[in-house]
């Protein structure tokens, strides 16, 4: 703490210097910033919206080079780079399920996309970056239920343009870049052409075992982007782009692991997980033999002490190809008004291989299990991996009148439409067991629907799942912006959004090496061949009395493949729209009120990490907020913009898994839970502040209280209530399942949890229990009122100031610091502090150099000056199963709870680098 004071004291002083011995100025004033925040050019300050912006030139001398940068200087704005998901104001999506929508809709030129990724550009590519806060219901209505992020390219120049960057951090990361534009030999037709490429060889994250790869932000990525400028004559112009991307990383970029999980290896036989395999971590029970750990720890967990060293004998692999990102608008200048028309197009493949379950698992490769019967033991090799793609087409046409006249009303009308196609295939696999190729166990009794035969298996997946999906949305909206009066101005907008998403659900599941396959492993070395797998798809997987809301037909089985397929199909509908006024009493002041509704379609929950729910399908999202604010310049100096909201936010789409803990062969179930209602409110201030010339200091801060106010759920890390601040509704000893909706049967058993009757070997009977706890043994519903909505901190603070000094012999020096503070925040809707990421702060300081003639500038960087730990957002956690009861011979073997392993989402460590930009014209 000492060290941070020092720093705060050393930087205040070193502003107070510069100010004093800096060459006199003529008096600058903060320089006014032109967004396209609601489709038609406008001063920042005069958009009566809450917009965060950033240009090219100011992400240069702050240091925004990231999605997370961004996250740092936008109120209340969160992101994860794991995960590739945004929240705002409490309001996100926390799934990579594509059926079901973000809430935060991103524009790359007008363009929806479907990720955040493009946001992460340069600042070669982007011109400006726009981050529009609270419900976008009539222009942004695709899903932008909490709010719209909209990326402006850096566009062709009539003039000639080229400039190179080049880029070197440590962990031998380094960027080059070039871009270049102007005038073609064809009149009226201008060109833009970029590429990048950056590459890092050396992890965040130390891999202390032998032959095996670093991880954290190992990188090798490629884009290449052209474009096209059209003036085909005073009233018509166009504009085109295309864009290469392609990712080769090791264990970097969107998916792979940027976590930490201090606990020790898991034990027991089987992990609360959905896939049914043995875990690797059992090879670290005293009930294994010949056991080979690659690790040199052996069973300790290295992250136990280093949150940035891992041990893992599956590495992972990020890649990203075959993508085209297509967007386009043209524009014709009607008498009075514009008629444009932006269409776009993607297609992507996008494929990550690594362990699972990840961060869990201890590097063993092989060991032996005991049997009771000589010669019986059986080796078994427990490597387990996970595969995820994601392949993505779509289109998007947008067709939109403008009123051009500088009459007291304007407006605006528009049709849209959205075409998706997308598979994802999730498959786990023991990578080292041929065994699980077949044959099964039982395929008679389990196999009943393919003629008793189960299907081989050559690929050794246990979980494997393959949703194909298409998704349309379709749009009309209008918005009319009336200056009723001088200085007051009304805006009324609707839209009426049609969704759709209908495809079909295949998988397959198998059950190996866990006790409830047939009973114990142990006691089943003597079966010809080993313990064979078994195919429990029919099993877990089978058709209902009755199919579930969003299922459209009977669940039918393949014999030659082995796997179960379903379909499923919805729309939903919504009218959306805003109305707010504006009060501009002088030229520097804009004070205004707005209503919005907001929405988001349902969906469903499949793929990743779920087969076949019985409840697949979730309610759509509305939000009916209501905002103030002011946006204040003080005599050119200061520009103060302040907003207070209030959000009455309904059926909140929340993954939530229902694990079995009944302790036989089950699937967890997992779920989007709709909670009821929530609310959020808050308050966020962004400020500018010039007090003398050259030195300027942004001081932004939010504040968010988020909290569910109706919803009941079971927590999966607790099933049993147990926790001291558990707020179960049933009590044990009268419990009644009301888990979602049910409350016709008793509450599920949770046998991790409850005591356990032992009969000794004189028939005696004993008690043993994993819990003194006498509440324990079934799942108890929790009430959720008064907790928050995942990853909304109450307060967030960024400061930067940066002072541009004057050589004298011609050129600047730019000195800027930044500071960032944020507060802690839960990952999950239960607040418990498993789920909680603690509050963290980080210092940011950089140098730029500007040679007289503007041709080089020299940028020396150091970003988490202090290598403090930071999280990007709350944490996520799972039951321990660290050990086994172990009852007498002939007695089944249980697992025993032995705690909860949380997982942090770690921001990279300290990073240091230096970065030369020339122009060559």
């Amino acid at each position: 703490m000492h060290r941070k004071l020092y720093f705060m004291a050393s930087s205040a002083l070193l502003a107070a210097v510069l100010g004093t011995t800096a060459h006199a100025q003529t008096a600058n004033t903060i320089e006014e910033l032109v967004v396209t925040a609601e489709k038609r050019e406008q001063s920042l300050q005069d958009v009566p919206v809450a917009v965060s912006a950033f240009t090219s030139e100011n992400r240069d001398i702050i240091g925004i080079t990231s999605v997370a940068d961004i996250t740092n200087f936008t109120p209340g704005l969160q992101y994860s780079s794991q995960t590739d998901r945004v929240s705002l104001r409490g309001v996100g999506r926390t799934s990579n399920v594509h059926s079901a929508d973000a809430s935060v809709s991103v524009y790359s030129d007008g363009i929806y996309t479907t990720s955040t990724v493009e946001a992460g550009k340069t600042p070669l590519f982007l011109e400006r970056t726009e981050i529009l806060r609270g419900p976008q219901a009539t222009l942004y209505g695709r899903n932008a239920v909490a709010g719209a992020i909209n990326l402006v390219s850096k566009r062709p120049t009539d003039e000639w343009y080229a400039e190179a960057r080049a880029q070197y951090q440590n962990y031998n990361h380094h960027l080059l870049e070039f871009a270049a534009s102007g005038p073609t030999m064809v009149p009226g037709i201008t060109f833009r052409i970029a590429a990048n490429w950056e590459k890092q060889t050396k992890g965040w994250i130390d891999n202390i075992v032998p032959g095996f790869p670093d991880e954290g932000n190992v990188i090798d990525t490629n884009i290449v982007e052209g474009q096209l400028k059209f003036d085909f004559n005073e009233n018509f112009e166009g504009w085109a782009k295309l864009t290469w991307i392609e990712w080769r990383n090791g264990g970097g970029g969107p998916g792979a692991r940027a976590t930490w999980t201090p606990a020790p290896y898991p034990t027991t036989e089987a992990l609360f997980s959905t896939a049914i395999t043995l875990n690797p971590g059992y090879g670290c029970n005293p009930n294994t033999s010949n056991v080979v750990n690659l690790s040199p720890q052996g069973c300790v967990n290295p992250a136990l002490t280093n949150p940035r060293k891992i041990a893992s004998s599956v590495p992972y692999d990020v890649d990203l190809n075959g993508t085209y990102i297509f967007a386009s608008e043209w524009t014709y200048h009607f008498q009075g008004f514009d008629l444009r028309y932006l269409t776009g197009a993607v297609n992507y493949n996008y494929a990550l291989n690594g362990p699972t379950p990840a961060d869990q698992t201890a590097p063993i490769v092989a060991y032996t299990l005991p049997s009771l019967i000589p010669g019986g033991n059986l080796t078994v090799r427990p490597r387990y991996a996970f595969n995820y793609q994601e392949r993505e087409q779509w289109w998007s046409n947008e067709l939109t009148l403008i009123s051009t006249g500088d009459g007291p009303v304007q407006w605006l009308a528009g049709l849209y439409h959205w075409d998706e196609n997308y598979t994802q295939p999730v498959y786990t696999y023991l990578p080292d067991e041929p065994r699980v190729q077949g044959p099964f166990g039982v395929p008679a009794l389990l196999c009943a629907q393919r003629q008793g035969v189960c299907a081989p298996n050559p690929s050794q997946r246990i979980f494997d799942t393959q949703p194909e999906f298409d998704i349309t949305s379709k749009a009309v909206y209008g918005q009319i912006d009336w200056e009723f009066v001088p200085t007051f101005t009304l805006t009324v907008g609707a839209r009426y959004s049609v969704d759709k998403k209908e495809g079909v659900e295949k998988g397959r599941l198998l059950c190996y090496l866990v006790a409830g396959c047939f009973a114990a492993p142990e006691l089943n070395g003597a079966v010809p061949g080993g313990i064979p797998p078994v195919d429990i798809t029919e099993n877990q997987w089978g058709p209902r009395p009755t199919l579930p809301p969003g299922v459209s037909g009977p669940t039918t089985f393949d014999q030659a493949t082995g796997f179960a397929t379903r379909p499923l199909s919805d729309t939903w509908k919504e009218a959306t729209g805003n109305i707010g006024v504006k009060w501009e009493p002088d030229a520097d002041t804009n004070a205004y009120a707005r209503y919005s509704h907001g929405y988001k379609p349902g969906g469903f929950r499949i793929g990743i990490d779920v087969g076949f729910s019985p409840n697949p399908r979730t309610e759509k999202e509305t939000v009916d907020a209501f905002e103030v604010g002011m946006k204040k310049t003080f005599g050119g100096r200061l520009q103060t913009n302040l907003a207070a909201f209030y959000y009455d936010y309904q059926n909140a789409q929340i993954p939530l898994s229902v694990i079995n803990t009944s302790g036989a062969v089950a699937a967890s179930e997992a779920i989007l839970y709709n909670v009821p209602k929530a609310t959020s409110k808050g308050v966020e201030l962004e400020s500018i502040w010039q007090p003398i010339d050259n030195l300027q200091i942004l001081f932004n801060y939010s504040y968010l209280d988020a909290e569910i106010t109706e919803g009941t759920a079971v927590d999966p890390v607790d099933p049993a209530a147990l926790h001291a601040r558990a707020t179960p509704i049933t009590n044990r000893a009268n419990c009644r399942a009301v888990v979602y909706g049910d409350t016709s049967t008793t509450c599920a058993a949770d046998v991790y949890t409850s005591p356990r009757p032992v009969v000794s070997a004189a028939g005696a009977t004993t008690q043993v229990s994993s819990t003194p706890d006498p509440n324990g043994g079934f799942q108890r519903v929790q009430d959720l009122d008064g907790n928050s909505l995942p990853n909304a901190p109450k307060h967030k603070v960024a400061v930067n100031a940066n002072y541009t000094w004057d050589l004298p012999a011609g050129g600047a020096l730019i000195g800027s610091v930044s500071y960032i503070w944020r507060d802690a925040q839960y990952g999950s809707i239960f607040n418990r502090d498993y789920y909680k990421s603690p509050s963290w702060d980080q210092w940011d300081a950089r140098v730029t150099w500007q040679a007289p003639d503007d041709k080089v500038t020299v940028i020396a960087f150091i970003k988490n000056i202090f290598d403090d730990l930071g999280y990007e957002g709350g944490a996520g956690a799972a039951r321990r199963a660290g050990s086994i009861y172990t009852p007498p011979a002939g007695a089944p073997i249980v697992n025993v709870v032995q705690g909860v392993a949380s997982t942090y989402p770690l921001t990279p460590p300290r990073t240091y680098g230096i970065e030369l930009q020339y122009k060559f014209f």
